[in-house]
């Protein structure tokens, strides 16, 4: 029993999740003191529109840079040792979001009344979608950065840049929501990100693959199609994703109320909060590690060695949230979002459903299987309009989460038929 403890914390997984476990316990506790400090100060109300802007927010940045960041993440990480061959991607990549943020940026300009009105319902926050018009470049290039030093497999620069964001986001959100309102929390979801951009800058000045020729003087087309793959994948899954829970919060909103919409956004909230321990290290660790495998037995050994130490932990972790939900209500949020019990059995169920899923669903990125990629983004976006506008009638709020969980057992059931041949076929290898 102890050589197989040490031979599972020896594991890259676990020395990367131990990396990442600093980023996240910090990210957490920001995230706290900023999930405390906004709702105490804008209410349910507030939580749901600042809920309705970070998602437009995931959206515009996916379309700011094209969605090639999980495709530069592959790339640089397979041809990390040939600078003759990642410069070609990181010049492309550098354009490709130049040109891209540029479009975005007139975008949010010239709609930023429509979008004050359909996003956030006031014709009065427009000023909002200006500023971010204004800086999405500089927070599409830090992502861009972002990507970068994880496909470089630079764990320890990564943690330190994802570090300093969660500090730079707490502060701006504190500051400016204190000193300006539901306004003000606005203003911070659109231009923290901005401001960290120069600090990754500073991170990553000294790294090996770091100059400035790199980026400024190469285009390939060919690398620009290869991007492509990952581009159509990446902005199907940010447009689908953030679109469905804007829908969703709509139709709440609507149906229900506004309150109830932040009840609903509060749930997602401490959703994303213990789930960044796991997704946090998938996206640092999973996918450069999968696109280095080659043959079936490897793939498939890799899969279960992660899912032996994710499911086990999703058990236990969804487990005590679910018997001290009151309490963590009351330690997150304020007593206006007591009526979030009653949501969270149906979604910690669809977190953990989800979580299985995903394990496969980063098989299809770092495989370029495009075409099942993008066909079940869409299927999910739809079945999950769909079923909550159905559930949400018939059983109120909840409902939304109902919604969810079934979405995510489809999800997972037919990533499990995808995968058939490599989750329960011959392990042997060739």
């Amino acid at each position: 029993m102890l050589l197989k403890a040490k031979k599972i914390l020896s594991t890259d997984l676990v020395k990367v999740s131990f990396l990442n476990a600093v980023a996240t316990v910090i990210r957490m506790l920001t995230g706290f003191i900023s999930v405390k400090v906004v709702a105490a100060i804008i209410g349910p109300a507030g939580v749901a529109l600042l809920g309705q802007l970070n998602n437009f927010a995931q959206i515009m940045l996916s379309v700011s840079n094209g969605g090639i960041n999980a495709g530069i993440t592959k790339y640089t990480s397979e041809f990390s040792r040939s600078e003759k061959d990642y410069i070609l991607y990181l010049g492309t990549a550098f354009w490709i979001t130049i040109a891209l943020s540029v479009i975005t940026s007139l975008i949010l300009f010239i709609g930023a009344g429509y979008f004050s009105e359909n996003i956030l319902h006031d014709i009065s926050y427009k000023s909002v979608f200006y500023v971010f018009g204004g800086t999405i470049l500089l927070y599409a290039l830090n992502a861009l950065l972002t990507a970068v030093i994880n496909g470089f497999k630079e764990y320890k620069k990564y943690v330190i840049a994802n570090i300093i964001g969660s500090l730079v986001g707490m502060l701006f959100a504190v500051i400016l929501s204190i000193r300006y309102g539901i306004y003000g929390a606005l203003i911070s979801t659109v231009t923290f990100q901005s401001i960290v951009f120069f600090i990754t800058l500073g991170i990553v000045a000294k790294s090996y693959w770091f100059k400035w020729k790199s980026f400024l003087l190469i285009f390939n087309k060919k690398v620009a199609t290869q991007l492509g793959h990952y581009s159509l994948m990446a902005i199907v899954s940010a447009v689908t994703v953030p679109a469905g829970q804007i829908i969703v919060r709509n139709f709440i909103t609507k149906n229900k109320s506004i309150t109830d919409a932040g009840l609903w956004e509060g749930i997602n909230r401490i959703s994303g909060m213990y789930l960044m321990i796991i997704t946090a290290s998938l996206g640092v660790y999973f996918l450069p590690k999968l696109s280095e495998l080659k043959t079936k037995h490897e793939l498939r050994n890799e899969v279960f060695s992660v899912y032996k130490l994710i499911i086990p932990f999703m058990i236990l972790t969804t487990f005590i949230i679910y018997i001290f939900r009151i309490f963590i209500i009351h330690l997150l949020f304020t007593n206006e979002f007591t009526g979030m019990q009653n949501l969270f059995a149906f979604q910690l169920t669809g977190d953990i459903l989800k979580i299985l899923g995903w394990v496969l669903g980063y098989l299809l990125i770092a495989k370029a299987m495009t075409k099942i990629y993008i066909v079940m983004e869409i299927v999910n976006f739809v079945l999950l309009v769909i079923i909550s506008y159905f559930l949400v009638n018939r059983f109120g709020t909840v409902g939304a989460t109902m919604a969810f969980a079934i979405v995510y057992l489809i999800y997972f059931i037919v990533m499990c038929f995808v995968f058939r041949n490599l989750l329960f076929g011959s392990n042997k290898p060739k």
